[in-house]
């Protein structure tokens, strides 16, 4: 997806298929900027190797956004054993590449600590309780809803789909993990395009992000 000098790639955070993306698009594109959804804390936590939870952040960011946090991490790194893939690696892969090619890099992502603080407040005890009730629904029914191949990115029909479910179903949800950070991002980017109208840029965030990141930026330049 390409709109002036930004040019953006949606990968997922455990895909193997991710990683070989990331390696084409930047041999392909040749960006001299790299913008990363991520920021400082989340990059430097994808090059520790003791990733031990810190209990003091509860009080910056909440138990509700500590827990989910530590939830996250959890069902990331089984799904990232599942597939041989660890969660980031395409992240990481893109700051390598950055450091060995001395490309610009931009953490465009919004802090975590502020993500997490915000998902503390926002999040119901209606959205709570449903989360529960998935929880242990999910141990109970065999089939899954939705198919997915783990090894590749979605496809944007079957995001879309996705989406719309957690957005329905978890509205507070979406808005502080979704849209919020879309804005943010959006921002970023823009004032990245701005300030580098001769350079090539490339982003590298979630795949889903795409098109309302895109929308956005076209609405600040």
């Amino acid at each position: 997806m390409k709109y002036k000098n930004l040019a953006i790639l949606g990968t997922s955070h455990i895909a193997r298929q991710s990683l070989e993306e990331v390696r084409s698009t930047i041999e392909k594109f040749k960006p001299d900027i790299l913008a990363l959804e991520l920021d400082k804390a989340r990059l430097i936590a994808l090059f520790e190797k003791r990733t031990k939870p810190h209990y003091g952040t509860i009080k910056k960011i909440g138990l509700q956004g500590f827990i989910f946090n530590l939830i996250g991490a959890f069902v990331e790194k089984r799904l990232g054993k599942m597939v041989g893939v660890k969660p980031g690696s395409e992240m990481k892969l893109a700051y390598q590449i950055a450091q060995q090619k001395k490309l610009r890099v931009a953490l465009i992502d919004q802090r975590i600590e502020v993500t997490l603080r915000n998902f503390s407040k926002a999040f119901t005890w209606r959205e709570k309780l449903r989360f529960a009730f998935d929880i242990l629904k999910s141990f109970f029914v065999r089939k899954p809803l939705l198919k997915i191949d783990l090894t590749k990115v979605p496809e944007e029909k079957l995001i879309v789909e996705m989406i719309k479910k957690v957005k329905q179903r978890y509205p507070n949800f979406y808005k502080v993990l979704v849209e919020d950070r879309n804005k943010v991002m959006a921002k970023n980017l823009a004032a990245l395009m701005k300030m580098f109208p001769d350079k090539k840029i490339l982003a590298i965030i979630g795949a889903g992000h795409e098109k309302d990141l895109l929308n956005l930026i076209k609405q600040k330049i």
